[in-house]
């Protein structure tokens, strides 16, 4: 009964959307339509984009990873962009750990902006899943991962938890002008948002979008902060610089409620950008969280650490190669003074064929994995994971694309772990992709 509900809720998911880009997978526009349509539909964008993409009317929006408005003076706009990345399909892993489930991860984006006078650029962005529904109630298979508790307060072990539903993220913001030029200022308040630490959500990153699992360093100083209550933030962009404020609440979220709570703002994080080029950038953050977990009240702090770079280059006319670089650490997480990830991300893409990978290598300890041992089971241990992928697009039209892919996972233990494990098991999916979207503006 469970799998037949996912099953129902994955078809939803993918009917829902396919009915919004319904008009681009249906039909091909007659030249009345297209021209009558002209003064409302916006061309799709080039996706991925980097910041050498953006004209002098854009902001690159590192949250979101694409250009966003900038006000020029006496040039009024607004915009609505309506887009979804959506997964669904089907992993089996090596027991005794690995499972098999059906399910499916999947987000849809809602951005609505206009100008205010000739500098400001005001905009709200939605970002909504049904996780909750589509993934199972002990977590959509993925060994060697952990984090937070599911609704019968069981903690995820082996699985990803997942994201808060049904609203994701939910941001108000106002891009200011602050010259000719594309130097802005962006003020943002996030009931449920991302904070400025760590690197680009794993979502919206070029490498990360086409992969639908979590890091495994997800709560290793990496992304988790996407998701983060109460968060008030700004980001000055100069030149080729950023620097990046925020203050929001520290407490982990509660992925298996529905829920947007709101708490005091208790934690800072910082974060400094740099572009070397167009099409090469790099971040370093540091944030301070107070009063982490809910459930530890003893526990007073920790920090998370993290350094991230992104790469793209064409290959050819037809190839291009994107990369993405990351390290992680964190303080007083599961009773281990600090713990550290690795990640590395690639993705070689020539339209309908991708090719696609992600290397981990991170601590973990044997408490967080319940492994029997006889050291230290509050001692981080070293634990790897590669994934190879491939996604073929199989239709394309004005910016909706479906997909068929799958990957295959090894995972690399330490002698003490591999008893509890059976060795070092492999796991693999397959799935299907959808992804799309539409932008109209005045």
């Amino acid at each position: 009964m469970g799998k037949l509900i996912r099953i129902c809720c994955l078809l939803v998911s993918i009917s829902v959307f396919a009915e919004e880009s319904g008009p681009l997978l249906k039909k091909h526009h007659t030249a009345e339509e297209h021209s009558h349509e002209a003064h409302h539909l916006m061309p799709t964008p080039k996706y991925p984009q980097s910041p050498g993409d953006c004209s002098s009317m854009q902001f690159f929006d590192l949250g979101m990873w694409m250009c966003m408005p900038l006000t020029m003076e006496k040039m009024p706009m607004s915009m609505v962009m309506v887009s979804g990345n959506i997964f669904g399909g089907y992993t089996a892993g090596e027991k005794p750990r690995g499972r098999d489930a059906l399910y499916s991860t999947n987000m849809v984006m809602l951005d609505v902006g206009t100008s205010l006078g000739n500098r400001h650029y005001l905009n709200l962005d939605l970002m909504m899943t049904s996780e909750l529904w589509t993934v199972p109630a002990d977590g959509y298979p993925l060994l060697l991962q952990v984090g937070e508790h599911n609704q019968a307060g069981v903690p995820f072990i082996d699985a990803q938890h997942p994201h808060s539903s049904p609203i994701m993220g939910l941001t108000f913001s106002d891009t200011i002008r602050l010259s000719e030029g594309s130097n802005a200022l962006k003020l943002f308040f996030a009931p449920r948002g991302e904070v400025t630490d760590g690197p680009v959500a794993f979502m919206h990153r070029p490498t990360g979008m086409i992969n639908s699992d979590a890091p495994l360093g997800h709560h290793i100083g990496q992304d988790v902060g996407h998701i983060s209550s109460t968060v008030l933030g700004s980001s000055l962009k100069w030149g080729t610089h950023r620097v990046e404020l925020s203050v929001f609440n520290g407490e982990e979220p509660k992925p298996s409620e529905v829920d947007l709570p709101l708490g005091t703002p208790n934690s800072a994080s910082f974060r400094v950008v740099k572009e070397w080029n167009p099409d090469f950038l790099g971040m370093v953050s540091v944030a301070y969280l107070h009063h982490p977990e809910h459930d530890e009240p003893e526990l007073d702090h920790r920090w998370r650490l993290s350094g991230s770079f992104y790469h793209h280059f064409s290959l050819s006319d037809e190839w291009d190669f994107h990369h993405t670089f990351i390290y992680g650490g964190i303080t007083n997480y599961d009773n281990t003074q600090f713990l550290n990830s690795f990640l590395e991300e690639f993705w070689l893409t020539s339209g309908a064929p991708n090719f696609w990978g992600r290397i981990e290598v991170l601590q973990r300890t044997p408490a967080q994995l319940q492994v029997a041992t006889t050291s230290n089971p509050n001692e981080g241990m070293w634990v790897a994971a590669v994934t190879l992928g491939y996604t073929h697009s199989l239709t394309q039209i004005m910016g909706a694309t479906l997909g068929i892919g799958a990957s295959i996972t090894k995972n690399f233990l330490p002698a003490s772990f591999e008893s509890t494990y059976r060795g070092e098991p492999v796991s693999g999916k397959v799935f299907l992709h959808l992804k799309g979207m539409r932008m109209w503006h005045e």
